[in-house]
């Protein structure tokens, strides 16, 4: 098997100067919007990535990594969410001027967090993993609790 089979990356360039180079690993378990998601953060984190600078575009990384736009937009939109870039209409996406310490917080290790302390509180209360799953799914699917 060819590497290019393994491997997808890019570099991009800021200012003149190789800025960083992102590499996304198609057999790894991680899903690829999160492999550029975690490249970016720690560039950002890392200072290869400053605030203001330009990132590609959606459809350019892409089509650099060789991978569906959908993924792309996908990393962009969580990292827009949680304001590690932000995107300026027709001028592009930059990286926010409060990147870096936004990529302190992780939204994913919260939401963990939360939803174990609350497992905990609902179990001692001798709630059954079953109607824990059951109460979960319908509260995902924006069930009321009337019927």
């Amino acid at each position: 098997m060819r590497l290019s089979q393994l491997y997808h990356w890019f570099n991009w360039y800021i200012k003149g100067h190789r800025a960083m180079e992102i590499t996304v690993d198609i057999d790894n378990p991680i899903p690829q919007f999160e492999q550029l998601i975690e490249q970016i953060k720690a560039a950002v984190t890392s200072g290869v990535l400053k605030p203001g600078d330009t990132l590609p575009s959606i459809r350019q990384l892409a089509n650099d990594l060789d991978l569906n736009s959908k993924t792309v937009a996908k990393a962009y939109q969580l990292l827009t969410r949680d304001e590690i870039i932000e995107t300026k209409g027709y001028r592009g996406t930059f990286v926010h001027p409060k990147a870096k310490t936004n990529c302190k917080f992780n939204l994913q290790e919260w939401t963990l967090r939360k939803l174990v302390e609350s497992i905990g509180e609902l179990r001692e209360a001798g709630v059954t993993d079953s109607e824990i799953r059951n109460a979960f799914a319908a509260a995902i699917n924006g069930q009321s609790l009337e019927k």
